[in-house]
């Protein structure tokens, strides 16, 4: 339930209040959530289904968002094969990676005119994104239970 309602929140906080600037990844950190209880296949559909409604806001970068979240939605999917747990500290640095990698693809995706400066956009702003994008995918964790639980 709570994975289904963030990306109603990302777009309200992001379309909606016009806070993009301050307003986390809801939609990654719900690709990310949902990823590790979802087949690979499923997760990188919900990874481009929630890629396409974001980029239905962006004219430039059309598609960069559906690539980005389809890769990180199969990565996520497949993380669970490769790294078993579900600790807090294993959420925080999943999550952060995930969006991080989010980040990265959809730079590397996105054409000329709506890239930023290699440098500041991936070793700045991206790094901060993904740490704000853990704590709040933590907290969605702490508060809920473990992931099986936020996902329902």
């Amino acid at each position: 339930m709570v994975v289904g309602l963030l990306p109603v929140f990302h777009f309200l906080l992001h379309v909606g209040f016009g806070a993009a600037g301050w307003a986390p990844d809801l939609l990654a950190v719900a690709l990310l959530l949902a990823a590790r209880e979802l087949a690979m296949g499923t997760s990188a559909a919900v990874g481009c289904s929630l890629g396409l409604l974001e980029d239905a806001f962006s004219a430039l970068a059309f598609g960069a968002n559906a690539v980005a979240l389809t890769l990180v939605g199969i990565l996520g999917a497949r993380s669970r094969d490769l790294f078993m747990g579900d600790s807090m500290v294993f959420f925080v640095f999943y999550i952060a990676a995930g969006k991080w990698l989010k980040d990265l693809v959809h730079w590397l995706a996105s054409p000329d005119e709506v890239r930023g400066v290699p440098a500041r956009t991936l070793l700045v702003e991206a790094p901060v994104a993904a740490v704000y994008a853990a704590l709040v995918g933590a907290a969605l964790v702490f508060v809920f239970g473990d992931s099986k639980d936020a996902t329902r």
